[in-house]
């Protein structure tokens, strides 16, 4: 609940149109008008031919994010020029004061009984609020840490999805001459996507392939498919399974594209030999078709 504007409804009629503004107990111009019931304009008018007697503290107009606040708290308003129509200007609001010198000027009999009764629902406000003080400060301080925290989780949440908006994985992706270590990050991003597999596919497999599938995941399982004549030695197998784990390696002449398997599960098609990715413009995408991923899966078991 906010300090600067609040709505307690006590007593008859006339409490119901009390707010709290700046501090002070006040009545909008317009609802003042209807229960007065002459139009806000001329209300306003005697006002401002009396302009000495209404100082600050008898009557302000609000801001604009005053009335906005205002208007949003009020469910039901009689806020409009003689309780019909929309308004062409920013409120007044009246304080006990002001209401009590407005009677005065208005000097008619409804002003007079009306006045009486404005006067009664400010001494129940008072009473109001000094006897819900407590709650009435618990209840802010309640709005003014749900406010923190959900300013807090605001900032949490956004830290979270700009850091997945930069991390991304692509489904495709076309990198240029050049773009060697745009190219590097990206395809071990994807192997350290893996939670039980990486498969590589590629003729040309050599001691730079096995760098991307050193960023694996501990505990996942490599698989390489390469030509006979790929320089790929043995020693270095031995070297990466001596760290990393176990690493399987068929040699076949019957696959001439290169793929990226993830968990037997996600297959990137790549453009170009991991070793070599982005010393020419080439394409990584991602195979979304079920057909053609279960032939090719099912081809890579027969090989192994």
């Amino acid at each position: 609940m906010s300090e600067d504007v609040l709505e307690v409804q006590v007593g008859e009629n006339p409490g119901r149109f009390i707010h709290v503004l700046r501090n002070q107990q006040v009545i909008i111009d317009s609802d003042l008008a209807f229960l007065y019931e002459v139009e806000t304009k001329y209300l306003n008018r005697v006002a401002n031919r009396h302009a000495d007697r209404f100082p600050e503290d008898f009557r302000f107009q609000l801001k604009k994010e005053e009335y906005a606040s205002l208007r949003c708290q009020i469910v039901t308003s009689n806020d409009t020029e003689g309780g019909r129509g929309g308004r062409r200007y920013i409120p007044y609001a009246y304080t006990e004061q002001g209401i009590a010198m407005l009677s005065g000027l208005l000097n008619s009999q409804k002003a007079i009984q009306v006045s009486v009764g404005i006067m009664r629902a400010f001494v129940e406000m008072r009473k109001f609020i000094a006897n819900n003080a407590t709650l009435l400060d618990r209840m802010a301080t309640i709005e003014h840490r749900q406010l923190e925290y959900q300013q807090s989780t605001d900032e949490r949440f956004d830290r979270v999805f700009g850091y997945l908006d930069a991390h991304a994985l692509p489904s495709q992706k076309v990198f240029f001459k050049g773009e060697v270590l745009d190219a590097f990050m990206l395809l071990t991003d994807l192997v350290k996507t893996a939670e039980k597999s990486v498969t590589v596919v590629d003729g040309y497999v050599d001691e730079k392939t096995l760098n991307i599938l050193s960023k694996k995941r501990d505990g996942v399982e490599c698989r390489l498919v390469t030509y006979p004549s790929a320089i790929l030695a043995a020693s270095d197998v031995n070297v990466f399974e001596s760290q990393y784990g176990t690493l399987q390696v068929c040699r076949t002449s019957d696959f001439h594209d290169r793929f990226l398997i993830i968990d037997d599960e996600t297959v990137y098609h790549v453009g170009a030999s991991l070793k070599d990715a982005g010393k020419k413009t080439f394409a990584l995408a991602l195979l979304n078709d079920d057909e053609i991923k279960g032939t090719l899966l099912s081809k890579l078991e027969e090989e192994f």
